[in-house]
């Protein structure tokens, strides 16, 4: 599978055969805003996360810092604490 950053619609995104997930982001500065997640339901949390360590390994190549804005994505820092270090300055989850 595929993540695709589409820059126009400055979203990630994530084709399967039956589904369509996407994470609508924004960037200022050095800081990458998780703001909208799309295509969302339990049944596909599996893909969600696969796609979350995606955009975290490229968060990393690029120096990025995170600022989940959905409880959704501050849900997968929670169970995920090795990409704490990756939210930006302030942020407690």
């Amino acid at each position: 599978m595929e993540i695709k950053n589409n820059e126009i619609s400055r979203q990630f995104e994530l084709n399967t055969e039956t589904e369509k997930i996407s994470i609508e982001y924004s960037i200022q500065e050095k800081k990458i805003f998780l703001t909208k997640l799309n295509g969302s339901n339990e049944n596909n949390e599996a893909l969600i996360d696969y796609m979350l360590k995606d955009i975290m390994k490229l968060a990393e190549e690029k120096r990025w810092r995170i600022v989940p804005t959905k409880t959704n994505i501050s849900i997968f820092f929670k169970k995920n604490p090795i990409y704490k270090e990756l939210l930006a300055p302030g942020i407690k989850i």
